[in-house]
């Protein structure tokens, strides 16, 4: 098979197959194969959707299970044995170990559809239209949730139908650190600001298609303390930060902070099958019945992999002290190795990590990924400008496939340093240009 039958037959719409060319046949743990055989290490993990590695075993099985004794498949929001094991496993290993009590809705099955649920919802329940969102975040492209995702990418074309969001700076992003809470807090305060008190602040608290930025803790807190003072929903985002990628179930965990709703997907599926819910405080579920639904909203086979997810990784904390130890030291090799000697930019938390290449002469993300992708590593580029490189690998990589990958990365950004040095262009970095291009996110 080549590509010649997508690029002729599948719509121009495609994005990942233009940057990571071949045709893929099977995967496991992280690791990717093609049908010609060349075998990659995944930074990618379907940006973010495989958090518990390809194919892992503990659910495969389970899998295999419910299908051999014909599972019901197909529920819609029917009570079904499945679903019952999945609310108890997020009850008995996610939701009581922190306090939380949170009820869940069960939405279609992408993350855009929670955001949707979230936004709609949290207009119901305050009587207000206007939301507060960030920046550089990406909260998918369906109507609703494009209106709160910033980048001019995907909102070409559509500005005049994406109304009732008003955008705010991140607290950080490429253009420095900004005081977000101050302006917030002006513009819910001063009864002649010209903005309406919103219904919801939503954002992610690590800012993933958008280049990695990390919300400070006072930020979060700060939030908080805001919303709950002027009778706003804080909506977090966690689909693609979620589910142990920052070092903990949950991203916001580490501020102490309880949302007043919570998207999660992506990794929730626990082997890649599409399952979305939206997280609520009990107070706020006004919903009325069938007031939001979806065909696809009681996905039996992505009850039964998370199920099986949840009770293997997070019957302890093993697992994310795992996460956090393998991003420290993902932090100190490339401050040591790229950031000091090359003068790139490295954040984030956990496994969710960036090395920011912007301004920096010799240097291009896009070609840093492709010249990466001949050498058997997948890794993806995001940001305002396509300049950062998003280190994103299953929170299951091995310690092995982890350095060698890594390896390909550091050798790669400094081949192509050198060679710009060489040529004798290298000199202060440029300043940084924003434009309106974003990257295909997943």
């Amino acid at each position: 098979m080549t590509p010649t039958l997508f690029e002729t037959t599948e719509s121009a719409v495609r994005s990942y197959s233009r940057s990571f060319p071949g045709v893929f046949t099977s995967a496991k743990g992280d690791l990717l194969f093609t049908e010609s055989g060349e075998r990659y290490i995944d930074f990618l993990s379907g940006a973010g959707t495989l958090n518990y590695g390809h194919s892992p075993d503990c659910v495969k099985q389970e899998l295999i299970d419910y299908l051999d004794r014909d599972g019901l498949m197909h529920g819609l929001d029917l009570s079904t044995t499945a679903k019952a094991d999945f609310l108890d496993a997020l009850r008995t290993f996610v939701l009581q170990p922190r306090g939380l009590d949170y009820r869940v809705q069960f939405t279609s099955p992408s993350g855009t559809n929670a955001v949707e649920a979230a936004l709609k919802l949290a207009r119901l329940v305050t009587g207000r239209t206007t939301v507060v969102a960030f920046s550089g975040g990406f909260h998918g492209v369906s109507a609703g949730s494009l209106a709160a995702t910033a980048s001019g990418y995907f909102r070409q074309g559509l500005h005049a139908t994406l109304s009732h969001v008003t955008h705010v700076p991140y607290p950080d992003s490429p253009l420095g650190e900004f005081d977000s809470l101050g302006l917030l807090r002006r513009m819910v305060e001063d009864p002649s600001s010209g903005v309406e008190k919103p219904a919801a602040v939503v954002l992610e608290t690590v800012q993933g298609e958008g280049g990695v930025w990390v919300a400070p803790v006072a930020f979060l807190q700060g939030l908080r303390e805001l919303c709950d003072e002027h009778g706003i929903l804080l909506v977090v985002d966690d689909i693609q930060a979620g589910c142990g990628r920052t070092g903990t179930f949950f991203s916001f965990e580490r501020a102490g902070i309880v949302p007043d709703l919570v998207t999660l997907s992506k990794s929730l599926g626990g082997y890649g099958l599409p399952l979305a819910v939206l997280l609520l405080k009990p107070e706020l579920d006004i919903w009325q019945p069938g007031q939001h639904n979806g065909t696809f909203r009681g996905n039996q086979l992505a009850f039964v992999a998370a199920s099986a997810a949840l009770r293997h990784f997070w019957g302890d904390d093993a697992f994310s002290r795992q996460v956090r130890t393998k991003g420290e030291l993902v932090t100190e090799l490339l401050m040591r190795r790229v950031a000091g000697p090359l003068g790139v930019h490295v954040r984030g938390l956990g496994l969710m990590q960036a090395v920011d290449v912007g301004g920096v002469p010799g240097l291009d993300a896009a070609e840093v990924s492709r010249r990466c992708f001949a050498k058997g590593l997948v890794i993806e580029t995001c940001g305002r400008r396509d300049e950062v490189l998003k280190i994103l690998p299953p929170l299951t990589v091995s310690q092995v496939n982890l350095s060698a990958g890594l390896t390909i990365l550091i050798d790669t950004l400094t081949e192509l340093y050198r060679a710009d040095a060489a040529a004798g262009t290298t000199g202060a970095a440029a300043p940084y240009e924003l434009t309106t291009n974003g990257v295909p996110a997943g």
